[in-house]
């Protein structure tokens, strides 16, 4: 089998940017810098397809091919299979469609079987129909990391012969200056506050660090959160909010990184993650990450996180407390998740994609389907 060029699926690109989109399109430049080796792979050049309504490409990727008559989870059901029938089709943001075969796909995670309360029921009901659908029709299935692959095996969603880890990388934010008149505008004071996420979802588990933050032995830290959730979101969970913490609402990178460089930690106490790519973030700027042991987190943060119990606040305060107060502590933890952080780019990333794109081509002509 030949096919006529890499067609990407982008849908994505017509909805609110979220981690997963960024992943997207952090690895479609990638492929757009190695366009040569695509040109060998294939008779004409890679292209995006995406709906009539989608934003532009990201810059310095490929161009768009507007078609199809729908929008949204349509589209891509019915229309982007016709459009890309003769091509090679790469989804990037965990869903593709299922009457496709000739099709990569990257499932970032098993959440809607592991904590499927984190959703909405139709979203998760959705997802749970139709993963296991991709996974055993697509030719090749993408994972974040280990433990993400060893879920979707878990819950027969793929086979293991299937599966190709790539993990993110997370240099990005790097390409960005610090904003730093963000740290001034929410009167925060250099390692007096911890960053954490802004988000309701059950496994991210926020409501452990709020609970943390209540006792008087961080009484002297702020926890900065960020991201859309609200005050008011989290009392409509039953959670008290302390005095002590601040939310920023959505930031830029600029400003991102100017708070993780003044940070005192990243706090990330999720139950499971398919990866974790803020606390690599953190630790790419020298932020120390404070992590549960959970899902993809001891695989992402090595021994240069710190690690408290995922049920357990009074662990949360302890180690929060020993960097605050132990210099030393801090400096080891920050010098380690920087030198953690360098095995993690997205041009190692881009790199294993190609490799598969190659591999899945190689396969295909010579009609022998096998494990790599």
């Amino acid at each position: 089998m030949s096919f006529r060029r890499l067609s990407i699926n982008g849908k994505f690109l017509g909805a609110k940017p979220t981690g997963v989109h960024r992943v997207a399109e952090q690895l479609i430049r990638q492929l757009a810098s190695r366009r040569d080796e695509l040109t060998d792979l294939f008779r004409t050049a890679p292209g995006i397809i995406a709906p009539r309504n989608v934003r532009n490409s990201p810059e310095s990727s490929f161009a768009i091919e507007r078609g199809g008559v729908l929008r949204g989870q349509l589209w891509e059901q019915l229309d982007l299979p016709r459009l890309a029938r003769r091509d090679l089709l790469l989804n990037l943001c965990n869903l593709g469609p299922m009457a496709s075969t000739a099709a990569i796909t990257m499932i970032h995670d098993a959440q809607v079987f592991i904590t499927p309360e984190s959703y909405s029921w139709a979203f998760a009901n959705w997802y749970r129909n139709v993963l296991p659908v991709i996974g055993h029709r697509h030719l090749r299935i993408l994972a974040v990391s280990e433990f993400s692959a060893a879920q979707l095996v878990r819950f027969g969603v793929a086979r293991p012969e299937q599966i190709s880890v790539i993990s993110n990388g997370v240099d990005h934010l790097l390409a960005h200056e610090p904003l730093t008149k963000i740290v001034d505008r929410l009167q925060l004071n250099r390692r007096k506050f911890v960053v954490a996420l802004a988000n309701v979802q059950a496994h991210k588990n926020i409501g452990l660090l709020l609970k943390a933050f209540a006792d008087p032995t961080l009484a002297a830290i702020k926890l900065v959160l960020v991201g859309a959730a609200s005050p008011k979101e989290f009392e409509a969970l039953g959670h008290s909010i302390p005095q002590s913490v601040v939310f920023t609402g959505r930031i830029d990178d600029g400003e991102l990184r100017a708070l993780l460089e003044s940070a005192l930690c990243l706090a990330f106490p999720s139950t499971t993650e398919g990866f974790g790519l803020p606390p690599l973030e953190g630790m790419t700027v020298g932020c120390p990450a404070v992590l549960a042991p959970s899902g993809a987190l001891p695989e992402v943060g090595g021994e240069a996180a710190m690690f408290a119990a995922a049920d357990d606040p009074r662990e949360w305060v302890e180690v929060i407390g020993k960097l605050a107060t132990d210099p030393d502590v801090w400096e080891r933890f920050s010098l380690a998740g920087r030198e953690r952080s360098r095995l993690f780019s997205w041009n190692r990333a881009g790199e294993k994609l190609i490799e598969v794109i190659r591999r899945v081509v190689a396969s295909q002509r010579s009609g022998v389907h096998g494990r790599f």
